[in-house]
């Protein structure tokens, strides 16, 4: 009975969506206080209507009902707990229901946190969330529906795909859609603001914050799907540019735009058509990715749905909400003020550069994505565009960016004095230098490129603390009055730096794996030893286990250093009962920041089998510098002008910049 009314529950959540979508305009549009108070209400009420339904389709999966089709295609009464209640969104329909209740939770919570915002801006924004609701309510209830029941019901479920099964599919799409989904909040304030007229700095203000959540969950999310492929497809790699990580990859790099964009427009009153641009940019690549996962166009183990009728319902979603958006700011754009003016050498025109990299960036992975798709609808031809492309285009125009990156919090607003952020700099690109120099002496020489290539990246840890020593003046006035006056900074000057920072630490983990990482691939039997790293594997053998819905056959290593056995590990191949598919569950031993990884491949005759070894020196520094980033982004966050991400109602009203055409 409960599937019943979680079902019913989607229902009146589109009831309800359906009558906020429309009256809080309207009430906006008349002035009228009761008409946009009651878009307050009726959010709160969506959310707890979609997350009672998501609560009901999670029971069912904790108790094993397998009369719920969705249940009994994913699911398993021998699979952990753990992967019972990941398997709620390790499909399509369950996909959906979570991106759903993502979107109604973003919605409560400018809801409940928009209390400064003004009233009509308030309710626009809630209407826009509602109209993104309506659809993605008609798209799970028409063609995703996961309550559907089967008579008779199975006695036992298929299992969950065996490759989901893993802690870090249990976070990796939470975080993921926590990204995606936050940016409907800037596509709804962009949309809100176009109709209403009202882009000024207030308004960067109000969105800062939002766009900051969600890159940094978004930033979390990539960074944890990274890492998932990395150790449990066992192919020793972190980064494939499969079609569906570049479409998690771009909303990433819009971001990150935005989020610098917004810097401008809130304190130079600066950029605003643009910033209003890349909000609703962000969120129709966010929009796009959902596409290509849901549609059928892509193979991929990342890929739900391979039926066309989902895509196409997607599509018609894109055409309305992305049409519909570029349509209204065509015609509103022409009609509002450009901004202040700048010098290009300047903060803003640092941050331009910035936005100039990061678009076109953004714009070579589309169409490196899209382009094969494209290709073979059109002509029937099938290409593949694959890492050397992606690698050469996107690395080249990063190396600019990345270069420029410390410059930019060391000019000053307007008008800013390149030579003197150079004379500041100096020092710290030497420092960079040579830590470059000493980690190619430590790894005993690669090519020599790779000395600029390290370079990069101590130069952008080592920017990021320039930023803070330069703000304290410690050269000055000493390390006691520099530290008072690095206390008396706004945390989002120090999560500005801390972001930098471990952007600093992912380009240095980057270089260091991929110029100075080993890889060998040998048939071994036991007793056998190769070399790798630095360190001997000796291969003790086979062994047979049993796990709660699988068997796997372990092979031992011995990790021996200078003749003396230091540590062991094991490497497997697993076969899931239900579905009778085999994984591989590679082998990792870390080292500090760098990572011994073994992976098994086929036997072969004799007793062998070829077992793949790679050493990854400093390749934790790819994820950990994620974690920084992230962190950086959480202190930010903690700033309490970010997060009220309005002023008070005390504070001045803020003159609409929309004028009438001439």
């Amino acid at each position: 009975m409960i599937v019943e009314i979680g079902h019913y529950a989607l229902v009146l959540a589109l009831a309800t969506a359906l009558i906020l979508s429309i009256l809080p305009v309207i009430g906006a549009r008349r002035g009228d206080m009761a008409m946009m108070a009651l878009a307050t209400t009726g959010t709160l009420t969506i959310f707890l209507l979609v997350a009672f339904s998501f609560g009901a389709l999670t029971w069912a999966y904790a108790v094993s009902d397998f009369s719920v089709r969705n249940v009994w295609e994913n699911s398993h009464s021998l699979m952990p707990l753990i992967y019972k209640y990941s398997g709620v969104w390790g499909n399509h329909e369950g996909s959906m229901m979570l991106w759903l209740l993502i979107l109604v939770f973003f919605s409560a919570l400018v809801a409940v946190f928009g209390r400064n915002l003004p009233d009509s801006l308030k309710a626009n924004v809630l209407a826009v969330q509602a109209w993104i609701t309506v659809a993605f309510l008609l798209f799970i209830l028409l063609t995703s529906n996961p309550f559907l029941r089967l008579d008779p019901a199975p006695a036992e479920g298929q299992d969950l795909n065996p490759v989901l099964q893993d802690f870090g599919l249990a976070v990796h799409p939470p975080l993921l859609y926590l990204g995606y989904v936050g940016f409907s909040v800037c596509f709804s304030f962009a949309v809100a603001a176009l109709i209403e007229g009202r882009i000024d700095a207030a308004w960067a203000r109000w969105v800062r914050p939002w766009t900051l959540g969600a890159w940094t969950f978004l930033t979390a999310g990539i960074a944890m799907g990274s890492y998932w492929a990395y150790y449990e497809l066992g192919w020793g790699g972190w980064w494939f540019w499969d079609p569906v990580e570049n479409a998690s990859f771009m909303p990433w790099l819009a971001g990150t735009a935005l989020l610098h964009s917004a810097l401008v427009m809130e304190k130079r009153e600066a950029l605003k058509i643009w910033t209003v641009l890349l909000a609703i940019m962000t969120f129709s690549l966010s929009m796009l990715g959902t596409f290509l996962v849901r549609s059928g166009v892509l193979t991929s183990v990342h890929a739900f749905a391979t039926d066309p009728t989902r895509g196409i319902f997607i599509l018609c979603i894109l055409a309305i909400f992305i049409g519909g958006a570029f349509i209204l700011f065509a015609w509103r754009a022409p009609m509002l003020k450009a901004g202040g003016l700048f010098a290009p050498i300047s903060r803003e025109g640092a941050l331009v550069l910035n936005n100039l990299i990061l678009t076109v960036a953004t714009a070579t992975v589309l169409i490196g994505t899209l382009y094969p798709l494209i290709l073979e609808t059109l002509t029937g031809e099938k290409i593949s565009v694959g890492a050397p492309f992606f690698n050469m285009t996107f690395g080249l125009l990063m190396l600019p960016l990345l270069i420029a990156v410390p410059f930019g919090p060391l000019l000053a607003w307007k008008r800013g004095d390149l030579l003197g952020a150079l004379q500041r700099l100096y020092l710290f690109a030497a420092l960079a230098l040579l830590a470059g120099l000493a980690f190619y002496y430590v790894q005993n020489g690669g090519p020599v490129m790779a000395i600029f290539g390290l370079a990069l990246g101590f130069w952008g840890m080592f920017g990021a603390i320039a930023d803070l020593w330069y703000r304290g003046n410690f050269s000055k006035v000493g390390l006691a009055v520099g530290f008072r006056r690095l206390a008396g900074l706004p945390r989002s000057v120090f999560g500005t730096a801390i972001a930098h920072f471990g952007l600093g630490v992912t380009v240095l983990g980057i270089f260091s794996a991929t110029l100075f990482g080993t890889e060998t691939v040998v048939e071994m039997k036991p007793r056998a030893t190769v070399d790798a790293g630095g360190y001997s594997l000796t291969f003790d053998g086979m062994r047979e286990a049993v796990g709660p819905n699988f068997t796997e056959e372990r092979g031992h290593f011995t990790v021996s250093r200078g003749g003396v056995a230091i540590a062991d590990v094991w490497s497997s191949k697993r076969l899931y009962t239900a579905r009778r598919m085999p994984t591989t569950e590679a082998g990792i031993l870390t080292f500090g920041l760098s990572q011994l990884y073994v992976s098994l491949g086929d036997p072969m005759e004799g007793g062998g089998i070829v077992v793949r070894i790679w050493w990854k020196p400093f390749i934790l520094c790819i994820w950990g510098g994620a974690l920084i980033m992230m962190a950086g982004g959480f202190v930010s966050l903690s700033d309490r002008r970010l997060r009220v991400g309005a002023p008070s109602r005390k504070a001045k009203p803020v003159k609409a910049t929309l004028e009438a055409a001439e």
